[in-house]
């Protein structure tokens, strides 16, 4: 396998740039945030990686794992930068590799959607989350697809902080694993039958 992965490595440049694609799960590095809400990016990520035999290593700005799903070449990332700077990892990877914009799925938490749910969007505003405005800032535009997993708002008033960087409650992670291998299933069709048709198929469930 790792012999298979230095391969696809070293044929980066050979590759037709409309099969290359980098999905993003954003979350914070540090142990601290392990398991928590905010790192929902994370932990799709690191499934899809899992499911697909790949393993990530530690690069510039991110940690980075090589798969191929149906003859794409899918880059998958998780930012070293912690979320308020994710968008300068995005970008170094975007270049580095010459990934087409919409290309480009970010993975994200939101508050503003049910818990299970999920809701992929060509374009967006930030919603108030440090990780998407980052990214924006970097790449001078709103216009780039993301994957939104819903982790509700259950929390009083002034909590939502405590609420985001808290841990999955027990009720939470008994349904955890189907809203991740959702969302990893969003990932892939997105990577083989593009955006619009993915949304047709995930956005209503």
């Amino acid at each position: 396998m790792i012999d298979f992965i230095k391969k696809l490595f070293s044929k980066q440049e050979e590759i037709d740039p409309q099969m290359k694609y980098l999905i993003v799960g954003l979350g914070n590095m540090h142990p601290d945030y392990d398991d928590t809400r905010h790192n929902i990016g994370f932990e799709v990520v690191d499934a899809l990686a899992h499911q697909n035999d790949g393993t990530f290593k530690n690069d510039t700005l991110g940690d980075l794992c090589l798969i191929k799903h149906k003859g794409r070449f899918i880059h998958l990332l998780k930012p070293s930068t912690y979320m308020n700077l994710s968008g300068k990892s995005v970008r170094h990877w975007m270049l580095k590799h010459k990934i087409p914009l919409e290309n480009v799925l970010i993975v994200v938490d939101d508050l503003n959607i049910d818990f299970g749910k999920l809701r992929m969007r060509a374009k967006g505003a930030d919603g108030g989350h440090n990780g998407l405005k980052s990214i924006a800032d970097q790449l001078n535009t709103t216009k780039y697809p993301r994957l939104r997993v819903g982790i509700g708002d259950n929390f009083s008033k002034g909590r939502q902080i405590d609420y985001v960087l808290g841990k999955w409650s027990k009720k939470e992670r008994e349904g955890l694993q189907e809203v991740i291998d959702q969302s990893c299933k969003a990932c892939l069709s997105f990577a083989s039958i593009g955006l619009s048709r993915s949304m047709n198929s995930f956005n209503s469930k």
